[in-house]
């Protein structure tokens, strides 16, 4: 059965000013789409077109015969995730467990934010700027490209990402990432998402 494009969470223009609805347009309407229409393609017949996107990706995960099918499927995989981690009234300090647990890993929610925000700017080229829960301890982790924290190929159980290529800012914030970045924590970060991933 084939892969669809998902619906986004939201409108396309919910979360403007911050991101606009050309942006979301481009980018989940041609970027993601492109991603899920690749990867039907190249598993097409195969053996791989039965299984799930994380069966997809846990198996393609390092094979380099098989690079492209992982990286359209982590990208499907990604992008989905990505949606999900923003949210048109998000952003500022997170409350409740997650909070909790920010405060107990990296001493305070500001400290968090700092580190976040300077893993994500310096992430060299493209790819992604997530928290995860490695083993009971929050981290965060930059992946290049494709890059993906999953409990099935490393043990770490994403809670928040923020997609730093340049689709995802450039019409908006042209080379600005740090104001993207920025804007992110600060008005668009979806903590009750993230929380519902800490479990």
């Amino acid at each position: 059965m084939a892969f669809e494009l998902p619906d986004l969470p939201y409108s396309k223009d919910a979360l403007a000013p911050h991101i606009s609805a050309e942006t979301l347009s481009f980018h989940h309407g041609k970027h993601h789409a492109a991603y899920v229409s690749k990867l039907n393609g190249l598993i097409e017949g195969s053996p791989l077109a039965k299984k799930s996107l994380e069966e997809i990706i846990r198996e393609t995960k390092g094979d380099a015969q098989k690079a492209g099918v992982f990286n359209n499927a982590a990208q499907t995989w990604n992008h989905t995730f990505f949606w999900n981690s923003l949210h048109p009234e998000g952003g500022g300090v997170p409350t409740g467990d997650l909070a909790t647990r920010i405060d107990a890993d990296f001493g305070s929610y500001d400290t968090f934010r700092e580190q976040f925000a300077t893993q994500a700017v310096n992430l060299f080229g493209s790819g992604w700027a997530w928290l995860v829960d490695n083993g009971g301890k929050l981290e965060i982790v930059q992946t290049s490209n494709a890059g993906h924290p999953h409990p099935l190929t490393d043990g770490k159980r994403a809670l928040l990402t923020l997609d730093v290529w340049e689709h995802a800012y450039y019409l908006d914030y042209q080379n600005r990432r740090p104001d993207f970045v920025n804007t992110f924590l600060d008005k668009l970060a979806n903590w009750e998402f993230a929380a519902t991933n800490l479990g």
